[in-house]
């Protein structure tokens, strides 16, 4: 296990000859505070259970991943993909750590493999072979179009004054877009978004996140309260289920409408594409199953002309990496990457995290993702 400001491992030119094995693959749950409890659509929550993945290899060198899933949203539990990573170990070991795209296809072939558990194995493949090759994960997938990522801010189902005071804040720190989340078809919402413009004037870009709390039949009329506030998007109103529900309301509203939970494989993707469903999608790369799978939806998106919102709200550092770095090389994928969870929280598991509070994230050229583990934070969240 790596220890504090951990040393990169190359491999040597002759162990570049032969296949590089798959030693060892082991799942860690950690359970991180955050810095104040975050209220959102589906409750408030005071602490962020993730999952990290080492890989290690018999040529010395090791990787790392991470997936942050979020109750209520995501489909599985961080328990879930903790188990599940523990099962593939035996199934993966032995097999070539270069070669991510046959361990990817290994692991559909395994019973019962969700995209979560997917996505924490081949970050943390990918994590290893950039580190081996001296390269950062970015130069891995083809190169950076983007130097910096520019990051959205948040704000919860908190008190209209509170939003607003919440805005003005993310602002002065150098966001310029926000996603306000509303909880159901209330007044109290229609009041946290107006206030929060009010408060920024045009300043800053909004966005509104319903998480599913609409039903389709008020949908349209409540979104169009909201056309007076200038949105630059609405997310997923209605259950992630009813795409055909989400074409009907997009039909019926005048501000973008974003599908994010709808968006759950390459075939919904394309469900969305074919009923004209939204104008935006949200991918990430947990609920996607990996950055080169996201990297494909983001491809096959943007040839149906829909833009691409990327990022995941909760997590640490690895995470957050692995997002920017798909953000960073596709032109498809807009301003305002909604990966900023370790803004959220109280610690990481890293070395010298990287800093996102201007709201904006560097692009690391270290190699691999970018980050370091620190071995006593991991021991002090670690989940016995």
């Amino acid at each position: 296990m790596t220890s504090g400001r951990a040393a990169l491992t190359t491999l040597p030119a002759d162990a570049m000859l032969g296949l590089v094995r798959i030693t060892a693959l082991e799942p860690i749950l950690v359970d991180v505070p955050f810095r104040a409890p975050v209220s959102g659509v589906h409750g408030t929550v005071a602490v962020q259970r993730s999952v990290l993945v080492r890989v290690a290899t018999d040529a010395g060198v090791e990787g790392w991943g991470n997936v942050d899933p979020t109750p209520g949203y995501s489909p599985v539990s961080a328990d879930e993909v903790y188990v599940t990573v523990g099962r593939l170990a035996p199934v993966l070991a032995g097999t070539d750590a270069f070669n991510v795209r046959a361990v990817l296809a290994q692991m559909d072939h395994a019973a019962g493999v969700m995209s979560e558990a997917k996505a924490a194995v081949e970050m943390a493949l990918l994590d290893l072979k950039a580190r081996a090759l001296s390269i950062p994960v970015h130069s891995l997938l083809g190169g950076r179009l983007k130097d910096v990522v520019t990051l959205n801010a948040w704000i919860g189902t908190v008190p209209p004054t509170q939003a607003a005071r919440e805005a003005v804040a993310w602002y002065e720190r150098g966001f310029r877009t926000a996603k306000i989340k509303v909880a159901g078809a209330t007044d109290a919402g229609i009041e946290r978004v107006a206030t929060v413009r009010s408060a920024v004037g045009d300043r800053m870009a909004l966005r509104v996140d319903f998480n599913e709390s609409l039903t389709e039949d008020e949908a349209p009329s409540f979104i169009r309260r909201l056309e007076p506030y200038a949105l630059t998007l609405v997310e997923q109103p209605i259950s992630r289920a009813d795409i055909a529900g989400l074409a009907r309301i997009r039909a019926a509203i005048g501000i973008p409408l974003m599908a994010d939970e709808s968006v759950s494989d390459p075939g919904a993707l394309v469900e969305i594409i074919r009923r004209e469903a939204a104008d935006l999608v949200k991918l990430k790369v947990m609920k996607q199953g990996g950055l080169l799978r996201t990297l494909e939806m983001v491809a096959c998106a943007a040839a149906a002309g829909l833009r691409v919102v990327l990022g995941h709200g909760f997590g640490l550092m690895l995470s957050t990496l692995a997002e920017a770095a798909v953000a960073a090389v596709s032109d498809a994928v807009i301003d305002g990457c909604e990966a900023v969870g370790p803004l959220k929280m109280a610690g990481d598991v890293v070395v010298d995290p990287v800093p996102l509070e201007a709201g904006v994230i560097r692009l690391p050229d270290a190699p691999g993702l970018g980050a370091s583990i620190d071995a006593g934070a991991l021991k002090r969240y670690r989940v016995r």
